[in-house]
Order: structure tokens, then C-alpha cells, then sequence
């Protein structure tokens, strides 16, 4: 399915967009805490991402994959399948365009769909734009792993942010 929102285009992922996938998290790798690895990712962080996926979608804009968001199952076991975990990477010269908002919104309709009662996120805890964003939409932080990681040579936690359906 594929709907536009404003010059752009929301569709379903497919394996043809894994450059670009890639593309965007090495940018947020090299950049940011908004991605975990500090080294390029390849095609196996791509086939990290799509296992055991419920939901994935790309925007594009004249053509060219600017952002993606997926659910999976927040574990790999029947018992958890009530409860989504959440990816969203958009380039940051479309951040602030509401595109975010938009993958939110229909994760958040596929996982009603898929009677989920709840989505989860996880992120560095140096990652205060993520943290703002998904505070702004209803998640709350639920747990915190301290001094979890280290990346650009200082240790961070990783929050865990959930919200009700």
C-alpha cells in the first residue's frame, strides 16, 4: 500500500532498498548516538533488521529512500507477541517534516491491527532527539541499562520507552 504525504511517498519496504537502509544508519553510526554501531554497517545489519519483521516502510522522495521505520515482535516468543518493538531512521535533511509522526502513527495502526497492547523503543541515552520525539507521542521510559555501551569513546545507558495501546 502506498500513500503520499505531502512530496513524498510512504510505501512497504522491500530487499531492493537495502543501499539505501544502509546508507542512512552509517550516516547516524558515524554522526550520532542515534544509531549503536560506530563501524559502516553491510547487508547483515539489513538482514538483522528484517527478521521476524511485522511491519516495514520506506518513505521516498524523487525516487530515493529518505527514511524507514519497522516493527518486529519486541521478543522472539509467542508470549511477547502483544508488544512491538519499534525502528524509525529518517536523513536528517527531512527531519522535522512530521515523516517520523507518520511511521509512528501507521506502525501504531498495523500493531492495533495485530491486537498488540503495546510498542517499544530503545535508544542511547545520549540520544536526546529520539528521547523528545517519542516523549512528545506518548512513550515513557521504563527501564535504563547503565554504562551499557560505549561509542565515541564514552559509556552510555540504553532506555527502554513504552507505550500503551
Amino acid at each position: 500500500m502506498t500513500h503520499r504525504v505531502g512530496e513524498t511517498i510512504v510505501r512497504e519496504g522491500r530487499d531492493s532498498d537495502c543501499d539505501a537502509i544502509i546508507e542512512i544508519i552509517n550516516y547516524y553510526a558515524a554522526t550520532s548516538y542515534a544509531a549503536y554501531p560506530e563501524v559502516p554497517a553491510n547487508e547483515r545489519v539489513f538482514a538483522f533488521l528484517r527478521e521476524r519483521v511485522l511491519a516495514f516502510y520506506v518513505v521516498e522522495r524523487e525516487a530515493h529512500v529518505v527514511g524507514f521505520g519497522l516493527m518486529k515482535p519486541f521478543m522472539p516468543f509467542p508470549a511477547f507477541m502483544t508488544t512491538g518493538l519499534l525502528t524509525c531512521f529518517i536523513q536528517p535533511e527531512f527531519t522535522r517534516m512530521g515523516l517520523g509522526k507518520k511511521f509512528l502513527d501507521r506502525l501504531t495502526d498495523d500493531a492495533t491491527k495485530m491486537d498488540m497492547t503495546s510498542l517499544v523503543v530503545n535508544m542511547e541515552s545520549k540520544n536526546i532527539p529520539s528521547i523528545l520525539f517519542h516523549t512528545r507521542y506518548g512513550f515513557s521510559e521504563v527501564g535504563r541499562l547503565q554504562d551499557a555501551g560505549i561509542k565515541f569513546g564514552e559509556q552510555f545507558d540504553i532506555i527502554l520507552m513504552q507505550k500503551m495501546l
